[in-house]
C-alpha cells in the first residue's frame, strides 16, 4: 500500500514537472515571440526613419537644385542686365557722335552762312 502511494505520487510529481516543463517551454516560446516581435518593429522603425531620412535628404536636394537654378537665373539675368548696359552705352556713344557730327555740320553751315552774307541765298550758301 505505501508502496502504491509512493508510486502515485511520483508519477504525480512525474506529471507536474513535465506539466512545469511544457508550460515554462510555452512561456518561453511566447517571450521568444515578442521579443521577435518586438524586433521586428525596431527594424522597421528603423526603416522608416531611414525612408524619412532619404526623403528629407531628398527634399534638400532639390531644394538646393530649386537654389541653384534660381541662383543660375539671376546670373543670366545680371548677364543679360550688363549686355544690356553695354549696348545702351554703345547706343548713347553713336548718338553723342551723331550729335557732334550735326554740330559740326552746324558749324559749318553758319560759317558758310557768314562767309555768304553779302549773297543773301541759299543756294550760295549750299
Amino acid at each position: 500500500m505505501m508502496m502504491m502511494m509512493m508510486l502515485s505520487t511520483m508519477m504525480m510529481m512525474m506529471v507536474m514537472m513535465t506539466v512545469m516543463i511544457m508550460m515554462m517551454v510555452t512561456v518561453m516560446m511566447m517571450v521568444m515571440m515578442m521579443m521577435m516581435m518586438m524586433l521586428m518593429l525596431l527594424l522597421l522603425l528603423l526603416m522608416m526613419m531611414m525612408m524619412m531620412m532619404m526623403m528629407m535628404m531628398m527634399m534638400m536636394m532639390m531644394m538646393m537644385m530649386m537654389m541653384m537654378m534660381v541662383l543660375m537665373m539671376m546670373m543670366m539675368m545680371m548677364m543679360m542686365m550688363i549686355f544690356l548696359m553695354v549696348v545702351m552705352m554703345m547706343m548713347m556713344m553713336m548718338l553723342v557722335l551723331i550729335m557732334m557730327m550735326m554740330i559740326m555740320i552746324m558749324i559749318m553751315i553758319m560759317m558758310k552762312m557768314e562767309r555768304a552774307v553779302e549773297s543773301e541765298t541759299w543756294v550760295d550758301v549750299m
